[in-house]
């Protein structure tokens, strides 16, 4: 079940700016990053179910997160049916991203009154989801559409409000072009949490880049 309601989640992305996209087979590893994440600052982290058994890494993750991480809100990422979307609500996740727009997934969530964030790409799908009562629609893939997409969509739909996932960085001038034009939250993945910090388990490192990106953030946002 999940631990933070919709709007919950909703205000918490809206307050950190950056939501960390992760997944890796090592639930050990997952663990630490985790930490190193929640220790940088960052309250939200998407599970990005993309490889077999993905669902028993995130319950682990989901477990340690509860016991030992307060305030920490685990989410699942990748998500493209209403069955596995069911499955993770299950073992506990607080919100649901989807690569693609999906009524069935929207229908699922909204039972549960858990927030979900489709994958969009056009005004009318945009309007769409947020017809079936999303919150924070996704910008997928954020490198195609780029942040003057995202300044065309506020003109007319100031209410809107955006993640984009896929072109953001974590250099201050690619945050301040996204925050400018008025996007609510970005999704970092490789970014933020990159190969070389996996394989190298350097934590501490993904401790200071997290906070760093936090501040960054803050510092566009004025």
């Amino acid at each position: 079940m999940a631990q933070y309601t919709r709007i919950e989640v909703a205000n918490t992305m809206k307050e950190s700016g950056i939501v960390p996209l992760f997944y890796h087979e090592d639930i050990e590893l997952g663990k630490n990053i985790l930490k190193a994440c929640y220790d940088g600052g960052a309250r939200l982290l998407e599970f990005t179910a993309r490889g077999d058994f993905a669902h028993e890494v995130f319950a682990a993750l989901t477990k340690y997160a509860i016991s030992d991480l307060p305030g920490m809100i685990m989410g699942v990422g990748s998500l493209t049916d209403a069955a596995s979307a069911s499955l993770y609500i299950s073992l506990g996740a607080n919100f649901i991203v989807t690569p693609v727009f999906r009524e069935d997934i929207a229908i699922v969530c909204n039972r549960r009154k858990i927030l979900w964030s489709p994958g969009c790409g056009t005004l009318s799908e945009i309007a769409k989801a947020e017809e079936l009562g999303c919150e924070i629609v996704k910008l997928f893939p954020g490198n195609i559409y780029g942040p003057k997409f995202v300044k065309g969509i506020k003109g007319p739909q100031p209410w809107t409000n955006i993640m984009p996932t896929g072109g953001v960085t974590t250099e201050e001038s690619n945050l301040k072009e996204w925050f400018d034009a008025g996007v609510t939250c970005v999704g970092l993945g490789s970014q933020l949490i990159s190969k070389k910090i996996l394989t190298n388990k350097d934590y501490k490192g993904l401790e200071s880049i997290v906070k760093k990106t936090i501040e960054t953030v803050k510092k566009v946002r004025t």
